[in-house]
């Protein structure tokens, strides 16, 4: 990631596609806030339209700055285009909030949605810098690592810069919002059950030879050739 081009303190500015309609009030106002919620996630969803028909696709991805990087093949159609109208999703699942009345059991979240065009990248260096973004991103240290992308696999590559200014975040967190007669009926038990995501242990290839250490990148001691 490069440094920041705002401040933590840059307000979100809404537009009429980013402004929040129903529960406004769980929108967040800072830039940081979008920081946070799109470099804690791994994978995002892009919405684009596709034969006239609307497609949502799970695709990893990065932000740099005020940019999100994202990729693609570049054998599919929809995406040879140089400019690529689009939406673009993280969400955190936090905990299942289980209230006293079915119509008020919710889902504590941390969610942002970005509009905009995003353009394609075709500048090789920038190109090879998504791709490092992107890799980092998911698995940090991972570049590095393993062989860098060669000409074909680029060639076969699509990639894409989604600039952040037409954003929103909307979180919501704490126990159920139950009605007072719900609760003075005192029928049925009432909280939150927290999800969380965790890293599991590094777990080997089944053609890995016996000889590979565990990188260090992935909490081992570091990789021997043997």
């Amino acid at each position: 990631m490069t440094a920041e081009t705002t401040t933590p303190s840059t307000p979100l500015s809404p537009t009429s596609r980013s402004t929040l309609g129903r529960n406004a009030t769980r929108a967040g106002a800072d830039r940081a806030d979008l920081h946070a919620v799109l470099d804690e996630g791994r994978v995002c969803h892009l919405g684009l339209v596709r034969d006239g028909a609307p497609v949502v696709l799970p695709t990893s991805y990065a932000r740099d700055g005020e940019t999100l990087y994202l990729h693609g093949s570049s054998g599919a159609r929809y995406l040879r285009a140089d400019d690529l109208p689009c939406c673009v999703t993280v969400t955190h699942l936090d905990g299942i909030v289980h209230a006293r009345a079915t119509m008020h059991f919710s889902m504590n979240y941390r969610s942002a949605v970005v509009h905009g065009v995003a353009r394609r990248v075709t500048d090789p260096h920038e190109r090879w810098h998504a791709l490092r973004s992107i890799v980092e991103h998911l698995a940090p240290g991972a570049w590095d690592h393993a062989r860098r992308p060669d000409r074909r696999e680029l060639a076969a590559t699509a990639v894409f810069a989604l600039d952040l200014g037409e954003a929103s975040v909307k979180v919501r967190t704490g126990p159920p919002s139950d009605d007072d007669a719900d609760v003075a009926a005192d029928r049925a038990w009432a909280g939150v059950v927290p999800v969380r995501t965790v890293l599991g242990d590094p777990e080997p290839a089944p053609d890995l030879p016996e000889h590979h250490l565990l990188p260090g990148h992935l909490g081992g001691p570091g990789h021997r050739n043997g």
